[in-house]
């Protein structure tokens, strides 16, 4: 079928380094066809479809949308508002409207299960629409697909910054907590590992939302690598849980915040390292204990990107359009490894998808569940890019002591 119209693009969820390469990737591809009239962004998502708020993206120039896809955060903006069955009977009496037929949100788990929404209202009207989910999230937690764009260079800054607090530590000793982003999948967090060279390098534990964390098993880790190298560094993911799967950040705090999603609010606070701090204080004695939360830092940080990322991004925003076009159907964009390391894409349909949330797999967190496996490090490594900073130490022999035998 040649189906003629308009094409609109939106991006929802939390932004990434990389999420305006797929929108200049469809809106370049789409570019060249016919039957793809104008192309439309929306302003803050499906918010911004609601209220018509669109600007016309086949206006922009060539050398503008170059230097919009380098350039990290949401360009047409976001939203955090989950819609529901009649929301998205407003979104899609909004593009039958304008006669919108192609329509392009990327995003996360709740932006597939949107499109999954919004292509069946379309179905029930007998309009024709193409409704594609464009992959993207920093937690790398949706299903099918082998990784997210987004992901990468998120997990190349929690690796980079975990290889500096490393040298850091080792240099005047003490512990170190990382709180990385991490609601209900690891991934993030167990990127810390990326940079680890030498046998004592750090991060030397990590606690990951897929297994119980219980405090007192923390304490006695960080002790035993204390002991052994005299510095400790450890990553925690802020969606740890204790042995009944209640959050440990919900002990913490006395006003529960939520977001539209009804998800409890992580990453603004300082609690859970205050309170992994306080715990390693007063088991262990040692009086160099510092934490970070890492919170919104991961994200959008300007400069660190993996170029892996950056091109798979480029092109699930291209293949978008051609599966539209050539294959005549809904569905979202999903990314296949294949050997060692390539990848394939394919039209994977919105109900595989939508909803669903993806975890570590058991085979690449260690079976302490206080560190990851090398079977992980190996499905991390080609993610992270071109060659990351060096990570060297001195390798002069020691003089033999003289007073101090």
């Amino acid at each position: 079928m040649n189906l003629i119209g308009k094409a609109l693009i939106a991006q929802g969820g939390g932004p990434t380094v990389v999420i305006n390469q797929s929108m200049v990737g469809i809106l370049t591809e789409a570019r060249k066809y016919s039957q793809i009239t104008s192309v439309y962004g929306a302003l803050k998502g499906v918010e911004g479809i609601v209220n018509e708020d669109f600007i016309d993206l086949t206006q922009e120039t060539t050398f503008n949308l170059e230097q919009v896809a380098q350039t990290p955060s949401s360009a047409l903006l976001s939203t955090r508002v989950k819609p529901d069955a009649n929301y998205c009977k407003k979104i899609f009496k909004v593009l039958k409207a304008h006669d919108i037929r192609y329509f392009f949100y990327i995003g996360g788990n709740d932006s597939s299960d949107t499109v999954h929404i919004v292509s069946k209202e379309a179905e029930l009207d007998h309009y024709d629409l193409r409704a594609i989910h464009v992959p993207k999230t920093i937690d790398n937690d949706l299903v099918v697909t082998d990784h997210t764009p987004g992901f990468a260079s998120a997990a190349r800054f929690v690796t980079q910054a975990f290889a500096g607090i490393n040298l850091d530590m080792k240099a005047l000793s003490g512990v170190y907590i990382g709180i990385v982003m991490g609601r209900n999948a690891g991934f993030l967090t167990a990127a810390a590992v990326g940079a680890q060279k030498f046998p004592e390098d750090g991060p030397h534990l990590i606690y990951l939302p897929e297994r119980p964390f219980i405090i007192d098993n923390f304490v006695a880790d960080i002790k035993k690598v204390h002991d052994q190298y005299g510095f400790c560094v450890v990553a925690v993911s802020e969606g740890i849980k204790d042995p009944a799967g209640t959050p440990i950040i919900l002990s913490l705090l006395k006003d529960i915040e939520k977001d539209a999603h009804g998800n409890i609010t992580m990453s603004g606070t300082g609690a859970l390292g205050d309170l992994l701090t306080a715990a390693v204080k007063k088991g262990l004695g040692i009086s160099r204990v510092r934490s970070d939360t890492f919170g919104y830092l991961q994200r959008c940080f300007l400069g660190c990107v993996s170029d892996v990322d950056q091109q798979e991004a480029r092109d699930v925003g291209e293949k978008a359009v051609q599966f539209a076009l050539a294959n005549n159907c809904n569905g979202s964009i999903t990314i296949h490894r294949v050997g060692d390391y390539a990848v394939q894409y394919k039209m994977t349909p919105l109900a595989d998808v939508a909803g669903k949330t993806k975890y570590m797999a058991d085979e690449f967190i260690n079976e302490a569940g206080n560190h990851v496996t090398d079977a992980f490090k190996s499905y991390l490594k080609p993610l992270l890019g071109s060659s990351l900073p060096p990570c060297a130490k001195l390798a002069a022999p020691a003089v033999t002591k003289i007073l101090n035998k």
